[in-house]
């Protein structure tokens, strides 16, 4: 039987070529404005996972990535 991809993973995760997984930092949504220019740049990156257990969960969950 065929593997169910879970959507609200899917779509908050960006796998790269190399197959590592890639999301949004936390802490971006607001309360913007009292940041330098500095946090304002950096958060314009994604962010990778830090712990290898919390990537693999996440790779189980979109199994045709």
């Amino acid at each position: 039987m065929k593997q169910k991809t879970k959507k609200s993973v899917s779509k908050k995760i960006k796998v790269t070529g190399s197959g590592k997984l890639m999301h949004r930092a936390s802490g971006q949504n607001h309360y913007n404005s009292r940041d330098t220019g500095a946090q304002t740049r950096a958060k314009r990156r994604d962010a990778g996972f830090s712990l290898a257990k919390e990537e693999q969960n996440t790779k189980r969950a979109i199994p045709y990535a």
